[in-house]
């Protein structure tokens, strides 16, 4: 009967097969950093913000275009919605995702917290708010941390989608809007551009670490943030005193050191552009109103009933204009947080 067992021979014999196995095997492991690449449209993500017991999961949406490879460092564009609003809610009402996809940038979409965080989110009963600054509304008395949720983000992105650093953008509208204008201040060291829609700068007397080119769209007849500022009635029942639109414009001027000198573009369809381009600090502040406008995303759809926020309007379309002012601003040089 034939004896299974190892020759003379074969004891060098199995280590070698044995090394061989061994070396398929460390060449067919999986990689522990590797990360499939995205498919293209929707994707739910969550993060933890913040530590111990201040520790919050925070929500964004992750619109990825058909162009992404999770090799090529691509663009990412933030859109913070409105308060009342969400991540998700803004998507359809202002073409993000569209232009996504035709232009080849990742867009996002965050999810502000609600008044009541361990309660459903509602528009009017519990609505989703950001910490713009302002000192207004349960998001700033508790102090939520929006700014350490965005930075938060953007290394999210660098390290799971292939965010350039140095094209990392920001525009909101109304409260999203004001937010826009904080993190563009206070984020300035990772923003290359903003562009906020009917929102306000609530500081005065910053500096900017880097000179943060903004646009800045308003309607001429928006009833909620006015261009000439005054007391607000808000769909919630209360009324607020908001400053006139110029003071945000002007103290984004002097930050980056703006000259006297203006060029102005004659009204088309309704639409006046001011840019203030001679910056001594770099940048520039490019400035549209919208003849008839109310308190609605130009171009996009109106949820809201009229008596609120008054009339849309399709004689500018904010998310065109916005992303060719984005592609016309990457950051000089990408710096981290020191």
């Amino acid at each position: 009967m034939r004896k299974f067992g190892i020759s003379k021979f074969g004891t060098s014999t199995a280590l070698a097969v044995a090394l061989l196995m061994i070396a398929a095997f460390a060449a067919t492991a999986p990689d522990p950093t590797y990360r499939p690449v995205a498919a293209p449209g929707d994707h739910n993500e969550s993060i933890d913000v913040g530590a111990g017991p201040n520790k919050t999961t925070r929500t964004f949406v992750v619109h990825v275009p058909p162009s992404f490879d999770g090799k090529s460092k691509v663009p990412v564009v933030f859109m913070l919605h409105g308060a009342g609003g969400s991540g998700a809610g803004t998507e359809p009402q202002t073409g993000w995702p569209a232009k996504s996809d035709r232009e080849g940038f990742i867009a996002v979409f965050p999810d502000g917290t609600p008044l009541r965080p361990t309660e459903p989110a509602q528009f009017l009963g519990n609505p989703r708010l950001w910490n713009d600054g302002s000192g207004r509304g349960a998001a700033s008395t508790v102090k939520v941390d929006d700014l350490g949720f965005i930075s938060a983000m953007i290394d999210y992105l660098e390290a799971r989608y292939s965010a350039d650093p140095a094209r990392i953008y920001c525009t909101g509208f109304s409260n999203g809007a004001s937010m826009t204008f904080s993190v563009g201040l206070n984020l300035s060291n990772r923003i290359a551009a903003v562009a906020p829609v009917s929102g306000h700068l609530w500081f005065t007397g910053k500096q900017l670490a880097y000179p943060v080119p903004l646009l800045f769209i308003v309607g001429t007849d928006d009833p909620l943030n006015p261009i000439a500022g005054g007391n607000v009635k808000l769909p919630w029942g209360t009324t607020q005193y908001h400053p006139p639109i110029a003071d945000s414009l002007k103290e984004w001027e002097r930050m980056l050191e703006c000259g006297p000198q203006v060029t102005t573009t004659d009204a088309r369809n309704g639409v006046d552009e001011v840019a203030y381009d001679q910056c001594a600090k770099g940048g520039e502040v490019v400035y549209y109103t919208v003849k008839g406008l109310g308190h609605v995303w130009p171009g996009g759809q109106n949820r809201l009933p009229e008596q609120w926020v008054g009339k849309p309007s399709n004689s500018l379309n904010a998310t065109d204009i916005i992303w060719e002012f984005f592609k016309a601003h990457p950051r000089t040089s990408a710096r981290k947080p020191t």
